[in-house]
C-alpha cells in the first residue's frame, strides 16, 4: 500500500534521511490505479478494467519533488514505465538524491504476457507495454535504475483461480531472478555479467548497508550462488521448489541454471 498523505511521507522522508537511510515507497495513486492490468487493448479484450501508468508515475513525481526540495534522500520502489524512468533519470543528473529499483519481469514480458499466462502475469505495477520494457533496459544500461529485485509475492493456486479482476497481485521472484536476467539482458547483451552483480548485489547491499554483504571478501558473509551460464531448459511447474507456482515463466525457454545456493557459508540448495 502506498503512503497517501503526502505531509505524512514528507515528514517521514525527513526523519529518515536524518537516521542516514530512506523510504522506500511503493509509488501508487490510488485515485487512478483502479483495475487489473495495464491499460489499453488487452485489457479492453479480455473486458477488465485498466490501471493507468499515471498511478505510478503521479506519486513518483512526488517523491521525487520531497527528495529534491528538501535535499534529502528518496527511494522508489519496482518502476515500471518509460515516464518513470525519464522523471528519474532527469532528476539524478540535477543532482536529486534519488534511487530506484526493478524487477525481472519487467524486462522480461509486456501486458501481452496475460493473454497467454493469465493471472499468473497480474502483478503490481502491472506489465505495460512494450515501450515501457525498452525503457527499464536503457534504465539498467545508463545507470538510471540502481537495482534489480524480486518482489516475490506467493500466492496460492485457489487465490490465482480467481477472475482476472478479483485475483490477487504477485508473482514469484526468487527462482527465476538469475535466468530470466541471463536470458533478457545479458544474452541480448544489454549489460553484462558484472553489471549483473552490481544491480542485484553489491548495489542493493550499498543502499541498505548490509555491511557484511554484497561481496565476494575476506570478512563478509559467504552468501554465493553457483550457476552454469550455458545451460538452456524450459521452466516447468513442477521443478519449482516454492509451495507457491504462480509465475509466468513457467513454460518459457530460460538459459542459466543455479547449480549451488551457499548462504553464510553453508550450502543451502543443490542441484
Amino acid at each position: 500500500m502506498p503512503v497517501v498523505n503526502a505531509k505524512l511521507m514528507r515528514e517521514a522522508m525527513i526523519k529518515a534521511d536524518k537516521e542516514e537511510t530512506f523510504v522506500a515507497s511503493h509509488c501508487e495513486e490510488k485515485s487512478v490505479a483502479t483495475g487489473a492490468i495495464n491499460k489499453g487493448e488487452v485489457a479492453e479484450k479480455l473486458g477488465v478494467e485498466g490501471v493507468l501508468p499515471e498511478a505510478e508515475e503521479i506519486m513518483a513525481a512526488r517523491e521525487i519533488v520531497i527528495s529534491e526540495t528538501n535535499k534529502i534522500r528518496g527511494h522508489i520502489c519496482h518502476i515500471s514505465t518509460k515516464t518513470s524512468v525519464a522523471m528519474i533519470r532527469d532528476a539524478k543528473k540535477r543532482g536529486v538524491k534519488i534511487t530506484c529499483e526493478t524487477c525481472p519481469h519487467y524486462y522480461s514480458f509486456t501486458v501481452k504476457e496475460v493473454l497467454e499466462s493469465g493471472t499468473n502475469a497480474k502483478m503490481n505495477p502491472p506489465l505495460r507495454e512494450e515501450e515501457d520494457k525498452l525503457a527499464i533496459i536503457k534504465g539498467l544500461q545508463d545507470g538510471t535504475i540502481d537495482a534489480i529485485i524480486t518482489d516475490h509475492a506467493p500466492h496460492s493456486e485457489e487465490e490465482k483461480q480467481k477472475p482476472l479482476s478479483q485475483a490477487p497481485n504477485g508473482i514469484i521472484g526468487f527462482e527465476t531472478a538469475l535466468a530470466a536476467s541471463i536470458t533478457n539482458l545479458i544474452e541480448p547483451k544489454h549489460i553484462g555479467y558484472l553489471d549483473l552483480v552490481r544491480l542485484t548485489s553489491y548495489t542493493p547491499a550499498q543502499l541498505l548497508k548490509l555491511e557484511t554483504k554484497g561481496q565476494i571478501k575476506e570478512g563478509y558473509d559467504a552468501d554465493i550462488t553457483i550457476f552454469d551460464s550455458n545451460i538452456e531448459y524450459v521452466y516447468e511447474k513442477e521443478s519449482i521448489v516454492s509451495k507457491s507456482k504462480n509465475t509466468p515463466f513457467i513454460g518459457k525457454k530460460l538459459k542459466g541454471k543455479v547449480m549451488y545456493t551457499i548462504v553464510g557459508g553453508r550450502i543451502v540448495y543443490e542441484k
